[in-house]
């Protein structure tokens, strides 16, 4: 079938671990997967290998990282060419006072930044991981998240990810990328 390339850009493994499940959804159904991370140096290198490329990345403070954001800008138009896709990882986009401005800001900026427009996108909620942060970012993460009316209780991680959703975009993938993949 078709060789996808993954990339992720995680800052605490939730957008690691959503590429992961996506690419065992496209491995069942017969497609070739290489996982990468998308800020390891090379990683972009890889696109000419592959006939579809999928890109996750996590939001921190409002943007994704830096490294990523001058790798698509630099690849751009290599990315433009092939089948293409990519999802937001963002800790608003969950609970009962989500705001879709949280989670669509940075995409249209890092739009705007890089220059590329993804054929598809979608964005997941990530997990609120107190056990991975430093001292200061727990306590700051606390104030923001009980702002919002979210799960302060640090002594324990919180997972948002709605798994079926991000099973779902895997396949559609499949389906809609995989036909322009193959006709190439």
């Amino acid at each position: 079938m078709s060789r996808f390339l993954l990339l992720y850009s995680s800052f605490d493994g939730q957008a690691e671990k959503i590429t992961r499940r996506m690419g065992g959804v496209l491995t069942r159904q017969g497609h070739s997967v290489t996982l990468a991370s998308a800020d390891a140096t090379g990683a972009f290198d890889r696109l000419g290998m592959h006939d579809a490329v999928l890109i996750g990345a996590a939001v921190r403070v409002g943007r994704y990282s830096r490294t990523l954001e001058s790798q698509v800008k630099k690849h751009r138009d290599f990315l433009a060419s092939m089948p293409n896709a990519f999802f937001s990882v963002c800790l608003a986009a969950a609970g009962p006072r989500a705001k879709r401005e949280a989670w669509e800001t940075p995409l249209r900026n890092f739009c705007a930044r890089t220059g590329w427009q993804p054929q598809r996108c979608a964005t997941f909620a990530g997990a609120l991981r107190y056990s991975r942060y430093n001292p200061f970012i727990r306590l700051m993460m606390r104030f923001i998240v009980s702002r919002a009316g979210g799960d302060t209780d640090w002594s324990r991680d919180y997972e948002y990810t709605d798994w079926a959703a991000v099973d779902g975009f895997a396949a559609e993938l499949a389906r809609t990328l995989v036909p322009h993949a193959q006709a190439a």
